[in-house]
């Protein structure tokens, strides 16, 4: 069982780089942007409270995003002994500090954390072309610049705090997806000697 959390602003390439890991190393990959996508179509009450934050460029309560994971998890115990990618999670210091006790009581921790770095100008460009392509309402100018600077302002220093804990590896995001893929490849097997 390996855990890996994929850290990067976005449209850092977190989602392409986890079907990848998917794949070569058969984890369990948990988008909390594809849940929230999911309980937002379906009309659930989350998907309702989620939508507010959402269309706001805010992040989601800490709280609720735990119980979210937890519910995920619980109802997939086989894929989760095999490994969990988190995708989109945590995204404070916070939520890295209650994803650290969560896993603790469920006897398990969080292995690396793989941060995609990706320039600004270039985020934004992925963004633009994904919203056109896939139709996804957040991506479009305003709620990207909003995005971006909550990830700024709330997400970056959590990169500090798993820098601090000696499980964060640097990958530069730009290049060929199966380039960016074997530095990935690279650091997680360096971690796991």
């Amino acid at each position: 069982m390996y855990n890996i959390v994929i850290f990067g602003a976005p449209g850092s390439g977190k989602g392409t780089q986890s079907e990848f890991l998917i794949k070569h190393y058969g984890l369990f990959h948990i988008s909390t942007g594809d849940v929230l996508r999911d309980h937002i179509k379906r009309g659930t009450e989350l998907g309702k409270i989620a939508s507010g934050y959402i269309n706001d460029g805010k992040l989601i309560p800490d709280d609720l995003m735990i119980s979210i994971l937890e519910k995920v998890l619980d109802e997939n115990p086989e894929k989760e002994k095999q490994g969990v990618i988190f995708d989109g999670f945590p995204r404070t210091t916070e939520q890295a500090k209650a994803l650290k006790e969560m896993l603790a009581r469920r006897g398990s921790k969080v292995d690396i954390v793989i941060g995609l770095d990706v320039p600004e100008e270039e985020l934004v460009d992925r963004l633009i072309k994904r919203g056109k392509e896939s139709g996804r309402s957040d991506d479009n100018l305003e709620t990207i610049k909003k995005r971006l600077a909550v990830y700024h302002s709330q997400t970056s220093p959590l990169r500090d705090h798993y820098v601090d804990e000696g499980i964060y590896a640097a990958i530069n995001g730009l290049g060929s997806i199966e380039g960016i893929f074997e530095n990935i490849k690279q650091a997680i097997d360096n971690c796991r000697k």
